[in-house]
């Protein structure tokens, strides 16, 4: 690619790229979407194979495409979710260029814009779109070392039972990811062990409707940020088989050993906090919650919709919590596999701008970064809790193309060369 120049420059063609590049398209503005893999490749080729989205397709989609391959009520598959992708770009003619990795973003002295080193050159923007999206780096904690058990895997790179040696799995982290993954090892004849940690995990359906419709009534996906010490608290919820609620009470029962988080690791013994009793009441505490909004919600607006009562009845906790699990002798045990559900951590070496706050985190307003000219996108809680879906970030990229539309009117000011004004779009 030979050195060139561009308005925007949107690093990433994953949901956030493609829906950026929209929204520059209409606005007239000119970009570039640099995308060092294919269109949505994260979807593709860093998850596992039985993965489906975990909301039904008439929810998880952008306004201007539905799955035609998918029953609204149904979750399409990972390689569903990517070809939808890279039809919608195709949809709306997003400049796309595969096989491109951005290297370096550095402003220019002394006159406006960036530098971007690329794998195939330099491009030159007055603008850059950060949609490379949250999971960039794998996070495995360092507690058990290397070759304390044959294998240790994040769950980015795990495909299926078959890729780990015989023996018994520790499944480490039950948000979504863990879940399904335990469940998955469990059902093809394993010896799984769950270690739990903190979650919310709100019913898959409650009265007939999806619980991406109840977070949608209810405000809950507007909320615009997280209660006080719940940034990172990891949603059980699942679409596979058809969707169905997470029940830490029935994986027990389905011979999945729960324990509590993975706390240290001393001469083959892996040792886990006291705390699972502690982790399921919280969840329970929040999905019952979330049973008596959706209630008082029927009763209120007088809707017609079927009770539920069975939904609240937990039953009794199992065994393995309460008298827990506190050690294990992972040789004594069989374990030979640790998949580690633990979630990622952003990498952004490459961007060498004043963007980040003091612990490197993006300092940002709804997107619009402490970096003028600078970008923001995908990234969870970004505007509000919805921001990180595929519908969430459709918003977010329009309000973030409306500010450079707005802030490409201010630079084209006294110029005979001057760009609609972003007031004329109609858009706000």
């Amino acid at each position: 690619m030979p050195s060139e120049e561009t308005e925007v420059v949107v690093v990433g063609a994953g949901q956030a790229g493609v829906a950026m590049s929209e929204h520059l398209g209409a606005h007239g503005i000119p970009h570039i979407v640099l995308e060092r893999h294919r269109i949505a490749e994260r979807w593709r080729s860093e998850r596992w194979d039985s993965l489906v989205a975990n909301g039904p397709a008439w929810h998880d989609r952008f306004p201007g495409l539905e799955f035609t391959d998918v029953d609204p009520d149904a979750f399409a598959s990972k390689e569903q979710v990517a070809d939808y992708l890279v039809a919608y770009a195709e949809k709306v003619g997003a400049p796309v260029r595969c096989g491109v990795e951005v290297t370096e973003v550095r402003r220019h002295a002394g006159r406006p814009g960036f530098r971007v080193e690329t794998s195939e050159g330099c491009v030159d923007a007055r603008f850059v779109v950060v949609a490379t999206g949250p999971f960039q780096r794998p996070v495995i904690p360092p507690i058990v070392p290397d070759g304390a058990v044959p294998v240790q895997i994040h769950s980015s790179g795990y495909r299926n039972p078959e890729q780990l040696p015989e023996g018994a799995v520790l499944v480490v982290g039950a948000g979504s990811s863990g879940v399904q993954i335990a469940d998955e090892l469990r059902r093809s004849g394993r010896r799984v062990l769950l270690s739990v940690g903190p979650h919310d995990r709100p019913p898959r359906q409650y009265r007939g409707r999806d619980f991406c419709w109840w977070l949608g009534v209810l405000g809950i996906w507007d909320t615009e940020t997280p209660p006080q010490g719940a940034e990172h608290v990891t949603i059980a919820v699942s679409g596979a088989r058809g969707g169905h609620t997470v029940d830490f009470r029935a994986l027990a029962g389905a011979g999945i050993e729960l324990v509590g988080m993975t706390a240290s690791y001393d001469a083959g013994v892996l040792r886990f906090a006291p705390d699972l009793a502690t982790n399921i009441a919280l969840g329970d505490d929040k999905y019952l919650a979330f049973l008596k909004a959706a209630d008082e919600y029927v009763e209120r607006n007088g809707l017609d919709l079927p009770e539920e009562p069975e939904a609240h009845v937990l039953g009794p906790d199992p065994d393995c919590v309460t008298s827990p699990l506190l050690e294990l002798d992972l040789a004594e045990a069989g374990v030979t596999s640790i998949v580690w559900a633990t979630g990622f951590a952003a990498d952004y070496g490459w961007l060498k701008v004043d963007a980040f706050d003091e612990n490197g985190r993006p300092s940002h307003r709804r997107g619009v970064s402490s970096e003028p000219g600078v970008y923001f996108l995908g990234l969870p809680w970004l505007s509000r809790r919805g921001s990180s879906f595929i519908w969430g970030v459709w918003h977010d990229a329009r309000h973030v193309a409306d500010h450079i539309a707005t802030q490409r009117g201010y630079l084209a000011y006294g110029t005979t060369d001057r760009p609609v004004a972003a007031q004329a779009t109609g858009k706000n």
